[in-house]
């Protein structure tokens, strides 16, 4: 599972809160807390950023420290990286979006509803298309073109939730509506008329339409 992890754990930027105006940037590796910040001056000169690096430990007794990330970040964050430094990894997050998204599709409804509660990245993935696609794929032994086709028009998670009575009045309404377009289109198609020409007694040349 340590293979999941990468160099870095963690990483966030952003302004200070009002009437602050510095940078600040939070690093956290496998080793290290890297803590970044850029003084905003009205004043023309240059000023280089400042940098703090300590080690995990240092990090988890450094008070003045996790106050700062608590002013800029807000205590979300800091109790998250506070978890970080003590190990406290979320390996199901960090899993290829493949393999999750086929491990999701043996849940039950009810629990792609608890894990949608659990982050707002998990939210996104558990209302996605792209879960519903494998949802739906992993229901089916093959799904049905026209059946995709509708889903691709109306979305993998409305046509999931819609009853096979429903779902075959969609599939045979837009059967229609394609064949009354097609009918259409072959009617507002221009047919290119013939023309003879012929030549009468006195040897004059006729066009007939």
């Amino acid at each position: 599972m340590a293979s999941l992890l990468g160099k870095t754990l963690f990483e966030i930027s952003g302004q200070g809160p009002a009437p602050m105006k510095d940078y600040f940037y939070l690093q956290i590796t496998k080793t290290d807390v890297i803590w970044r910040w850029w003084k905003i001056s009205l004043r023309s000169e240059c000023t280089k950023p400042g940098e703090l690096m300590e080690s995990h430990t240092d990090y988890l007794e450094d008070s003045l420290l996790q106050s700062q990330v608590r002013v800029v970040f807000g205590p979300r964050i800091l109790q998250h990286t506070l978890g970080l430094c003590e190990g406290h990894f979320d390996y199901l997050e960090r899993l290829p979006r493949r393999l999750l998204l086929r491990i999701m599709t043996y849940l039950d409804l009810e629990d792609i509803t608890r894990l949608g509660q659990t982050c707002r990245s998990f939210r996104k993935l558990c209302d996605s298309d792209e879960f519903w696609e494998h949802a739906l794929r992993a229901h089916y032994n093959a799904v049905p073109d026209e059946m995709e086709a509708l889903a691709n028009e109306l979305g993998w998670k409305t046509i999931f939730f819609t009853s096979k009575l429903q779902l075959q009045k969609q599939i045979s309404r837009r059967r229609q509506r394609s064949e009354e377009q097609h009918c259409q289109e072959m009617n507002d198609f221009p047919i290119p008329s013939l023309s003879y020409v012929t030549e009468n007694d006195r040897g004059d040349w006729t066009v007939l339409e």
